[in-house]
């Protein structure tokens, strides 16, 4: 937990509590204090303490702080959840939802079917859909584990020690050498070169495939060897993660032989994220700022909720608030249950009309029994209403879905072996981390001018 805010106000109200007692001050000024402490004060902030070192007697209070680990998670489901969340997601489809719907109908009102004939075709739909799921996710977990596992080199007690990612914290300084990957968000310290400087790509960010300057801090960019960087003594101030990779606010305090620390303000320039590569430069040295989930990349990561296509979704609003209908599964599922619900409504109300006669001869078959006559009208009319319904619930085909995510699985696989989407350069081919978006790369046309590449997050 971060104490400087807690801090920076328990001494701005002393202080000012401290003058409003000597001058007599009114309820007035103590609410217009209130007031100026939340717009000035109430600014999310975290101290860093490089290499884990208390500041020096008397600079300002050590207080641990608890940061998450360097773990990253990109899996949507647990061994224990996997069952309520894969069918939670699963039923939020219009289709499964429906055919849920007509499945208890059928258990709880007389109806012309069985509710066989939609049980078993739904529960094969769900099923054959959440093994897939399953396995793609299994998937995600195996890649997780492997990039949690890389090795990462920290200087520890003026040496390079080698260790696992997921074992970085916060304030622990982390050398990178040329082509390889971030760790986690730095701040640059020091480079091979001489001026303090660092090539970086951040294609797997942005898209941008040119090489990004960034600069080290002038007062530690000298440091060239592992003895020099960890003789460092400061603190880093810092604003509390947030998404905007662009964005970025802070200020070291470097704290040698003079009393007052040199201070020196810290942006973007200064910032490696998580993801990015080093290039042109021999090796750098940086200390860890954001970790784990609290990187700008993992703040970017969409929701682990089930993604949907612009295929499958259909329902879109529009500045105005009006919906609109794309052409799409679920738009056409829309337009078949109303139509569904049209037949339902004017079977029901033709079967009253010819019933509304007395002296109408009806079937031996369709006589009603006495429990039926003694019933409220609307009662019968509603339970008329849901049996037709059900009889003409297969205007609606059950195996749409699992015939859909069947071709998605295997179409996933003709993409990665598509030889004209190998990458020479990093040598690997496409690779396919959710077949729900295959076919949002045809939705890439648009954007073919655009110098940045296209990319679907997992």
């Amino acid at each position: 937990m971060d104490f400087s805010l807690l801090r920076n106000i328990i001494s701005r109200y002393i202080t000012v509590a401290g003058e409003i007692g000597e001058s007599g001050g009114s309820e007035e000024k103590k609410h217009s204090w209130i007031k100026e402490l939340r717009e000035e004060n109430w600014v999310d902030s975290r101290t860093v303490y490089i290499g884990h070192k208390e500041p020096p007697p008397g600079a300002e209070a050590y207080i641990p702080q608890r940061y998450p680990d360097n773990r990253i998670v990109s899996s949507k489901y647990t061994f224990w959840n996997f069952i309520p969340k894969n069918l939670f997601e699963q039923f939020r489809r219009i289709a499964n939802f429906y055919f849920l719907v007509i499945f208890l109908v059928q258990l709880i009102i007389d109806t012309p079917t069985s509710p066989v004939t939609s049980g078993l075709p739904l529960f094969f739909v769900i099923t054959v859909t959440a093994i897939k799921q399953g396995y793609e996710d299994w998937l995600r977990h195996k890649a997780d584990c492997s990039i949690n596992e890389c090795p990462v080199d920290v200087v520890q007690q003026e040496k390079v020690v080698r260790t696992q990612s997921h074992k970085l914290r916060v304030g622990d300084v982390v050398m990178v050498r040329e082509d390889e990957t971030f760790p986690c968000d730095l701040i640059f310290l020091s480079s091979s070169r001489d001026d303090g400087t660092c090539y970086v790509t951040t294609t797997s960010l942005d898209g941008e495939s040119s090489h990004k300057t960034y600069y080290a801090v002038p007062d530690t960019m000298a440091f060239k060897t592992e003895q020099e960087v960890d003789s460092l003594h400061a603190t880093i101030e810092c604003e509390q993660p947030q998404p905007d990779l662009y964005k970025f606010v802070g200020r070291i305090n470097i704290y040698k032989d003079k009393e007052e620390p040199v201070s020196r303000t810290l942006g973007a320039e200064n910032l490696l994220l998580r993801g990015a590569t080093l290039k042109n430069t021999q090796h750098i040295y940086a200390v860890a700022v954001y970790t784990g989930m609290e990187t700008k990349m993992a703040l970017n990561y969409q929701s682990k909720s089930q993604k949907r296509s612009a295929v499958e979704n259909s329902v879109t609003l529009t500045p105005l608030h009006s919906i609109t209908l794309c052409r799409s599964m679920n738009a056409f599922l829309i337009v078949y249950l109303c139509i569904l619900i049209s037949k339902a409504v004017i079977n029901t109300v033709l079967k009253y009309a010819w019933q509304w006669s007395p002296d109408r001869d009806e079937p031996w078959y369709n006589h009603r029994t006495e429990n039926e006559r003694q019933r409220h009208v609307v009662i019968r009319a509603f339970t008329d209403f849901l049996a037709f319904m059900v009889l003409f619930n297969y205007i609606i085909p059950v195996s749409m879905y699992v015939t859909v995510e069947m071709q998605k699985f295997l179409g996933s696989y003709f993409i990665t072996w598509d030889e004209e989407m190998f990458d020479e350069e990093l040598g690997q081919g496409a690779q396919v981390n959710t077949s729900d978006l295959n076919e949002e790369l045809g939705q890439a046309c648009g954007w073919t001018h655009s110098s940045k590449l296209y990319c679907i997050d997992n």
